[in-house]
């Protein structure tokens, strides 16, 4: 008998070998291959804007984003959904075929505790955030009332800033009224400066001031101020101020004006509410009892003491000139 021939065998087990690495291989590039592009698919569905428009009921508030304060975020550092509410989404997609987003105004889309991660806590990644510590607005609104970032800042979507006039909204009836005044920004007069929102004199001051004024309003950098200034127009045809340092009545204008209550310019008988007496009072009576005069006749608004040299202009067009001293 002839000896065995072994190369045969061997060979087979080479060959089965080869194949089973070869196998191996390509099993490992196919699983690699997918695990790439399944990675892939998730990183464009998580980091990528551009997954949202896939959907083009989309399309509106993505052009919103892109000319938005936020352009550049990812819209999952804003959006969290959990997997529940992925796939809800993708149901009704698929068998309702909306043909436009749900009306959501009232809804809280993004809660405020996403919103605070750059706006009130330092964020690395968003350093120049700007944060509402220190804003006497959001005191108010956020931290005392607790409403939702998104009531304010989310009421059209991807618009940020408020409107002009959007406070009215909660506000109602405070409608300005006032010639010149009924267009303006709610926040060109309340201001982030006072602790009730209310416009301090130097507010007021920025259309019926001068140009210091502005600039130091401007350089404060309070939310209104950055947010909301009169247009240049405005400002330019508002009735300009001049105070004297040491005139009475030394506080806020809305003391007197009234822009919500259609007082714009007070009478006599607001002056009379706090100078209950005066009419009394050495020739007041004549002046305002007899000959029906107003207060301003003779008190200039904004100065108001009558003095020698207003005297001599104002009340010689009645009568001959008289030390304003011997009026009472």
């Amino acid at each position: 008998m002839g000896e065995p021939d072994l190369e045969g065998p061997k060979k087979e087990r080479i060959s089965s070998t080869k194949a089973r690495i070869i196998l191996a291989v390509l099993a490992l590039v196919v699983l690699a291959g997918g695990a790439f592009i399944g990675w892939k698919f998730w990183d464009y569905k998580e980091n990528n804007p551009k997954f949202c428009v896939t959907c083009h009921l989309m399309t509106p508030a993505f052009a919103a984003w892109e000319k938005s304060e936020h352009a550049g975020i990812n819209c999952h550092e804003c959006h969290h959904l959990s997997l529940i509410d992925q796939n809800r989404l993708l149901i009704s997609f698929i068998f309702k075929r909306p043909e436009s987003v749900p009306a959501r105004h009232g809804k809280t889309i993004v809660p405020w505790n996403f919103c605070n991660e750059c706006h009130w806590e330092k964020n690395e990644e968003f350093p120049n955030a700007p944060k509402i510590t220190g804003s006497t607005i959001h005191s108010r609104h956020f931290f005392e009332q607790q409403i939702e970032c998104t009531q304010c800042h989310g009421y059209q979507v991807h618009r940020f800033i408020p409107e002009p006039r959007f406070c009215i909204k909660c506000h109602q009836g405070k409608e300005v009224h006032g010639a010149g005044m009924e267009g303006l920004a709610c926040l060109n007069c309340h201001t982030d400066r006072t602790i009730d929102l209310r416009p301090d004199r130097a507010k007021c001051l920025y259309c019926h001031g001068t140009e210091k004024v502005r600039k130091e309003l401007v350089e404060a950098g309070t939310v209104d101020v950055r947010h909301y200034q009169p247009e240049e127009a405005l400002v330019k045809r508002a009735i300009k101020i001049k105070t004297a340092e040491g005139a009475p009545m030394q506080f806020y204008c809305y003391e007197c004006h009234k822009p919500h209550e259609q007082k714009i310019r007070p009478g006599k008988d607001h002056c009379l509410k706090c100078h209950k007496n005066i009419a009394k009072m050495g020739r007041h009576r004549v002046h305002l009892d007899m000959m029906k005069m107003d207060c301003r006749d003779c008190h200039k608004p904004h100065i108001w003491r009558v003095t020698a040299e207003i005297a001599k202009r104002e009340c010689t067009k009645c009568h001959e000139y008289r030390d304003p001293m011997s009026f009472f």
